[in-house]
């Protein structure tokens, strides 16, 4: 599992020329999937998520999580994670997760993180989609598990 985390003061996705889902301040997640990847460790993913301490205290330093503050999240399927442009220019899809394996795996998570007191939005899997936000700080991280 891989997850960009992007830090943000809005963020927001479109599918077919609709927004889907907005939120303010708060984290902007593409998340990719390979073929190994199993339920199990989507706990330990949203756990992650939602105490990743990259939101800013009183004192502008990154000390807070999403948790402890905005408690929003934007996801958003993202096969390209899992791209491989190590060879020629052309890069092979083959370490990304099916959409099959891919779509229980990233509605647990949303699931997950909601059970945890997450506000979640989301893209519309297997869509083409348009997403757009105001990093903040910028602020970006990938996390892997």
């Amino acid at each position: 599992m891989r997850v960009l985390v992007q830090r943000c003061s809005e963020a927001w996705v479109t599918s077919e020329g609709v927004e889907v889902g907005r939120i303010g301040a708060g984290l902007c997640c593409l998340v990719g999937f390979t073929n190994e990847d199993e339920v199990a460790t989507i706990p330990k993913l949203a756990d992650k998520l939602w105490h990743l301490r990259i939101m800013d205290d009183a004192d502008g330093v990154m000390n807070l999580s999403v948790a402890e503050t905005t408690q929003s999240l934007l996801l958003v399927s993202q096969f390209t994670l899992y791209g491989d442009a190590r060879k020629g220019r052309r890069p092979s899809w083959t370490a990304a997760a099916r959409p099959e394996q891919a779509e229980p795996l990233f509605n647990a998570l949303v699931d997950e993180l909601r059970s945890l007191g997450a506000t979640v939005e989301t893209g519309r899997f297997r869509t083409e989609m348009q997403v757009g936000l105001v990093n903040d700080g910028p602020a970006t991280l990938m996390i892997e598990l």
